[in-house]
């Protein structure tokens, strides 16, 4: 694989744009990485507010038309953002779209899945998206995975030197210290969690297995059994009595979603309550730090808890 420098230079006889480009994402961390790689040249627009879901999330039409006059549009893909596959199309985007998920050589993973499949792997996921989002076939939270954020940097500063060639050089050197950042986050995220080692947590809702597969954490089970599912009485009663079985040693809240539902669970089982969860960074303060402090941020809660140290 050609060095990111030596990419710079292959590009640099590409025609330029007048200005940077008009870079949109749709989700924290991918804003994070993107707007690390464009570093001091320009700020990627990022479509969710701060604290929104992705799962659920209505433009406004002033994002419809910036989404529009987008250079490059960087997205998870459709599994994750099924609204945002239906705006790329009736807005008559101008720019490019790249859904990172589908890229060459990211890890994905199905729902349910003990370790994953091998990057790239040849299932066709252009079409499973629903509005359900009921948790069966590709698992869209990649992100979670620090090999996906390399590789996903390395696109991105591809991406980003074909449209503005004049500045490949700096895209590069920035990417090559986002890897570095990304490399150390992921050395980091590894000793917190070490003294967890198998315990059993459970989480809020299924969004953790990239994250609990590359880092050897053992996800008991989630409150929700999809992302527009609300638990009913009876899951809550069965949840309720796999935590009084013993084992599970930590239940999390999560960002966007009512913590009176593991409160209601909890109660006499011995199962600790830690702090908030949110995987996708959404009460983070965005910016090109976020993705580290992202991975960096999990591993704390989670040791935290299994600690004794409760949220």
């Amino acid at each position: 694989m050609r060095s990111l420098t030596a990419l710079a230079l292959v590009l640099t006889a590409a025609p330029a744009l007048a200005a940077p480009p008009s870079v949109m994402t749709d989700i924290p961390a991918v804003h994070a990485l993107t707007a690390a790689v464009m570093g001091d040249l320009g700020t990627p627009d990022i479509l969710l507010d701060k604290g929104a879901d992705p799962h659920h999330f209505q433009l406004r039409p002033s994002q419809a038309k910036a989404l529009s006059e987008a250079d490059l549009v960087l997205w998870i893909g459709p599994r994750l953002t099924p609204w945002l596959e239906r705006a790329i199309a009736g807005v008559g985007l101008s720019g490019e779209s790249v859904a990172l998920i589908d890229l060459p050589g990211t890890f994905r993973r199905d729902f349910g899945d003990k370790g994953g499949h091998d990057h790239d792997h040849g299932h066709d996921h252009a079409h499973e998206a629903t509005e359900t989002h009921d948790h069966t076939g590709l698992d869209p939270h990649a992100w979670l995975d620090p090999e996906n954020g390399r590789v996903w940097t390395r696109a991105i500063v591809e991406r980003l030197a074909a449209l503005d060639p004049d500045n490949a050089a700096t895209y590069a050197a920035n990417a090559e210290a986002t890897l570095a950042a990304i490399d150390a986050a992921e050395a980091e995220t590894r000793d917190l969690l070490a003294p967890v080692g198998d315990a059993p947590i459970m989480v809020f809702h299924d969004a953790y297995g990239y994250f609990a597969d590359h880092f050897g954490i053992t996800v008991a089970g989630s409150i929700a059994l999809g992302d527009a599912a609300s638990p009913g009485a009876g899951r809550l009663t069965d949840l309720r009595g796999q935590l009084r079985e013993g084992g599970v040693v930590c239940i999390f809240p999560e960002a966007q979603h009512d913590p009176a539902y593991v409160t209601a669970i909890v109660e006499d089982t011995g199962t600790r309550i830690g702090g908030l969860l949110d995987p996708s960074g959404s009460t983070m303060a965005f910016g090109p730090d976020l993705y580290p402090a992202l991975l960096t941020g999990l591993a704390r809660t989670i040791a935290d808890c299994v600690a004794g140290e409760t949220g």
